[in-house]
């Protein structure tokens, strides 16, 4: 799909965000790559899986770690990934491993991929939250947002995005706030390849683990500011993602709810 039909489907599918329209497209390097598959091992491998996934879409030096990985098929690589990497101690939670029927920590599938590369003469791959820094307005985080893709794909690695599903819940003893109620790895396969000034939204395509689903969406601000600043702002954004549902069939009946891109992994 050329990027103004991306941009366009995406202004359709959702008014409340302002997506730049622009004539080309930052690209993953090796597009005509088959994703993978997380239900091949389980529900709960989107992390490995979308690991794999970036490896496999970014250049020919990225590719090599994912050829690196033993198996004979996806399921089996997938299950290696897991077994050789996922289960060594967590760094970020000490006493535990890194993997488990939750899944993967963003922090500790950073770690997964710089072993990954190790030795293969590549650099080492970052993380980054999106959420606002201090002094940093609802726009600068949309500019910062984009930057980090922009640069990884530049880079030839398509980033890996830590989504959060939050919905407004009444809690006991508790007034109503945001509640985390699911999370999600995907693969970031382009982008816009500019942003225009003060924009709030931007484009993407992206592959969904779950299923290998190539996907499009958007993230920008959202209408209603989640987690409010002092000022009323919002201090993260939504990914507009309709394509994945990811925790909406734990939403209850009548609740808010909003996907959240809440951190990234790439080169930057």
């Amino acid at each position: 799909m050329r990027p103004q039909a991306r941009n366009s489907r995406c202004l359709a599918l959702l008014a409340w965000l302002t997506v730049a329209t622009v004539a080309t497209a930052r690209e993953a390097p090796n597009l005509s790559a088959v994703p993978v598959n997380q239900l091949v091992v389980s529900g709960n491998a989107c992390g490995p899986a979308a690991l794999l996934n970036a490896l496999r879409f970014g250049n020919a030096c990225w590719q090599r770690a994912g050829s690196a990985v033993a198996g004979a098929n996806d399921k089996e690589r997938v299950t290696t990934m897991i077994r050789d990497i996922g289960m060594r101690p967590s760094k970020s939670l000490p006493g535990h491993p890194r993997w488990s029927r939750r899944g993967l920590s963003v922090a500790d599938l950073r770690d997964m991929a710089n072993e990954m590369t190790a030795g293969l003469s590549l650099p080492p791959m970052r993380e980054d939250v999106f959420f606002l820094n201090p002094r940093e307005s609802p726009e600068q985080l949309v500019r910062r947002a984009y930057q980090r893709i922009d640069s990884s794909l530049a880079r030839g690695l398509p980033p890996i995005v830590s989504l959060r599903r939050y919905a407004w819940r009444q809690l006991p003893s508790t007034a109503p706030q945001w509640v985390v109620i699911d999370a999600h790895f995907v693969t970031l396969t382009a982008i816009a390849d500019r942003l225009e000034k003060n924009a709030r939204a931007f484009a993407v395509d992206y592959i969904d683990p779950w299923g290998a689903k190539r996907c499009q969406g958007s993230i920008g601000i959202p209408q209603r500011a989640i987690f409010p600043t002092p000022t009323g702002g919002s201090s993260c954004l939504a990914a507009v993602f309709p394509q994945s549902p990811v925790g909406k069939s734990l939403v209850h009946r009548g609740e808010l709810t909003v996907l959240v891109p809440a951190a990234i992994i790439g080169r930057w």
